[in-house]
């Protein structure tokens, strides 16, 4: 049975959870309407010296995509832009795709540089290892005798 747009991608949904009042911050649902937080789905995994994070990015380039270390912390930036492709023949009845950003950002300690992050992209899948840094330890302060 076909239910007319306005009532949304379920009528059910839209019934059942109203008021939603989660739906009140949309910043990213203007790439990826009501599914928004099923993006950059992240997998962290511990190991003896180094963390691996995995981000789940579909549909996007390499040249889409930004890393950022700043005061400690890791930003994962994606940007999808659809002006860039090319003008397809033809009358659009229907546009799923849109274009839009998202970030997300990990703490990963404020005594790691640039060269520290390995980044790799291949199939949808931002895979990075982050070494596990402690900060440099100040030597003890002894206590001067006042005779």
């Amino acid at each position: 049975m076909l239910v007319p747009s306005v009532f949304g991608e379920n009528l059910f949904d839209d019934w059942f959870q109203f008021p939603d009042f989660r739906d009140f911050d949309r910043t990213e649902r203007k790439l990826y309407g009501r599914h928004a937080d099923r993006v950059m789905r992240t997998d962290v995994r511990e190991h003896e010296d180094h963390f691996e994070i995995d981000v789940d990015l579909p549909g996007f380039a390499k040249e889409d995509i930004g890393l950022e270390l700043h005061d400690g912390y890791l930003t994962v930036k994606a940007e999808k832009n659809l002006n860039n492709e090319e003008k397809k023949e033809g009358k659009l009845i229907r546009q799923e795709r849109y274009m839009g950003s998202m970030q997300r950002s990990f703490y990963v300690g404020e005594y790691l540089t640039e060269e520290d992050v390995k980044a790799s992209f291949k199939d949808g899948v931002l895979k990075m290892e982050v070494p596990k840094k402690e900060a440099k330890k100040l030597p003890e302060k002894k206590i001067i005798a006042i005779e």
